[in-house]
C-alpha cells in the first residue's frame, strides 16, 4: 500500500505542492527518523497514517512504536489504548501485553497490570522471559500519585425499589393489602459509578492511600434516587510479592434525597499471587451503623471474603469469591447471617470483552419480626452478561452494555422480589 506525504518546493517565487508516494516501509522509516531527530509531531503523524495499512504486522508495529513515544510524553492513557488495540488483533503478542502491564502500573491500575501479567504467563513465555516477569510481578507497585475513573450508563430497570410484586402481605394478623408505593416500580435512570484516589509514598514499601468511591442511581422520580459515598484512608504495605492494605473511613447511604444510614468503617485487604497465572485476595471489614430511619437497625456489621482468580489463556480468565456477612443489630429480628458464592468469567474476542457473572447466597435472620409468622430466610441469586466494544471508542472511553437478572426468594413477602436491569453506557477503553 502506498501513502502520500506532502512536500513543498519553490519555483520562481511560486509555491508548488507535490505529493510524494511512500510505501509502508518507507513511511515507517520516515517516522523512525523523525522520532530519532526529536520531531515527535511528524513521527506521530506518520505512525498514525500506518494505522490504515492492510498489513496487521505493519499496523501493530506503528501502534507499538507510537505507544512507546506517547509513554515518553507521559500520555499514558493514549499509549494503553494503542497497546490494547494491538492485542485485539494479535492476542499472542506477549511483548505488547507486558508493555501494557507496565503502562497500567504507571497509571496506578495495579489490578489491571497484574491481570495482564497473568495473561502473558498463561499465553506462554520463554523460560528466561518468564523469570524476568516473575521478578517484575514481585516488584510491581502502583506508581501514579493521583487518579480517577468513572462509568456512566443509562439504566432501564424493572424494579428500582426492589419491592414485591404481590398485592398482599401475609402477617400474623391476616393479609394486609399493599398500596402502590409499597409495590414494585419500574424506572429509567442514570447510573454513575466512580472513584478518585491519591497516593503518598512514605518509604520503599509503604504508601499512604486515600480513596473516595461512590455510586448513584438517579431517576426522574427523585424519591427513588439511591446514592452511596465512601471515603477511606490508610497505609498500603508491600512484603515481597504480597500486598496488605488497612483502611479507615465512612459510608453514607442516601435514598430519596435523605440520609438513610451512615457508618464508620475499618477494613483489611490482602493480596497473594499463586504461581504465575493465579492470585488470591482476602478482605475483612467491620462497620458501626447508624440507621437514621429505624434505630432498631443500628449496630455493627462484619464481613469476610476470599477470592481466587486465574488466567485461563492470554484472552480469558475466571474467578470465584466466597463471602460471609454478619449484621449484629439492636433488634435480633433485623440481625442476620449471610453467605454468598460469586463466579465470574471474561473472554476477549477481538475488540470486544465479554464478562459473565453468577451469584448465589443464603440469608437467615436471628428471630422473626413480630408482625410476620416466620423469621426471614432468603435465597438471593443474580446473573449478568456484559460486553465492552473498544472498536467504537470515544477518546479514552468505550461503550458497554450489560443485562442483569436478580431474584430474591424470601419467607417474608415484603423482601421477595425480582428485577431485570439493563445498562448502556461508557467505561474506560483499556
Amino acid at each position: 500500500m502506498s501513502h502520500s506525504a506532502p512536500a513543498r518546493a519553490s519555483e520562481t517565487g511560486n509555491e508548488v505542492q507535490h505529493a510524494i508516494k511512500l510505501d509502508a516501509g518507507q513511511l515507517l522509516a520516515l517516522a523512525m527518523r523523525a522520532q530519532e531527530n526529536g520531531d515527535a509531531v511528524t513521527a506521530e503523524a506518520a505512525y498514525r497514517a500506518l494505522f490504515a495499512d492492510p498489513s496487521v504486522e505493519m499496523r501493530s508495529e506503528a501502534r507499538f512504536r507510537l505507544a512507546n513515544l506517547l509513554v515518553k510524553q507521559d500520555r499514558l492513557s493514549e499509549a494503553a489504548i494503542l497497546l490494547r488495540a494491538i492485542l485485539d488483533e494479535q492476542p499472542q503478542a506477549q511483548r505488547v501485553r507486558l508493555e501494557l502491564a507496565h503502562v497500567l502500573d504507571q497509571l496506578g491500575d495495579d489490578a489491571g497490570a497484574r491481570r495482564a501479567l497473568r495473561e502473558a504467563q498463561a499465553g506462554g513465555l520463554p523460560p528466561d522471559v518468564a523469570r524476568i516477569v516473575d521478578r517484575y510481578s514481585a516488584a510491581l507497585r502502583a506508581q501514579k500519585p493521583l487518579g480517577a475513573s468513572i462509568d456512566i450508563a443509562l439504566a432501564p430497570d424493572s424494579n428500582i425499589n426492589r419491592a414485591t410484586r404481590s398485592s398482599t402481605l401475609g402477617t400474623v394478623l391476616g393479609d394486609f393489602i399493599l398500596d402502590d408505593d409499597a409495590k414494585q416500580r419500574s424506572g429509567f435512570g442514570l447510573a454513575l459509578r466512580g472513584q478518585a484516589y491519591a497516593r503518598l509514598p512514605l518509604n520503599k514499601t509503604v504508601n499512604l492511600f486515600g480513596r473516595v468511591s461512590g455510586s448513584a442511581d438517579l431517576y426522574r422520580d427523585s424519591e427513588f434516587n439511591d446514592i452511596a459515598f465512601a471515603p477511606t484512608l490508610g497505609p498500603e504495605l508491600r512484603s515481597g510479592a504480597d500486598r496488605i492494605s488497612l483502611e479507615a473511613g465512612g459510608l453514607w447511604h442516601l435514598f430519596g434525597g435523605k440520609t438513610y444510614s451512615s457508618a464508620a468503617t475499618l477494613g483489611l485487604n490482602y493480596f497473594h499471587p499463586l504461581g504465575r497465572k493465579a492470585q488470591m485476595r482476602g478482605a475483612a471489614a467491620v462497620a458501626f451503623v447508624n440507621n437514621r430511619f429505624n434505630s432498631l437497625q443500628d449496630g455493627r456489621t462484619y464481613s469476610v471474603s476470599l477470592g481466587y482468580e486465574r488466567a485461563l489463556s492470554s484472552r480469558a480468565g475466571a474467578g470465584v469469591t466466597l463471602s460471609v456477612d454478619r449484621q449484629a443489630l439492636r433488634d435480633p429480628a433485623y440481625s442476620t447471617w449471610a453467605g454468598q458464592a460469586a463466579l465470574f468469567a471474561y473472554r476477549e474476542t477481538g475488540p470486544v470483552t465479554l464478562v459473565a457473572t453468577a451469584n448465589y447466597g443464603r440469608l437467615w435472620a436471628d428471630e422473626r419480626l413480630l408482625l410476620f409468622p416466620e423469621a426471614r430466610s432468603d435465597r438471593p441469586y443474580r446473573a449478568s452478561l456484559g460486553a465492552t466494544f473498544r472498536n467504537f471508542r470515544i477518546g479514552t472511553f468505550a461503550p458497554f452494555i450489560r443485562a442483569t437478572y436478580e431474584r430474591n426468594r424470601s419467607t417474608v413477602e415484603i423482601y421477595d422480589y425480582r428485577k431485570v436491569r439493563t445498562e448502556m453506557g461508557v467505561t474506560r477503553a483499556f
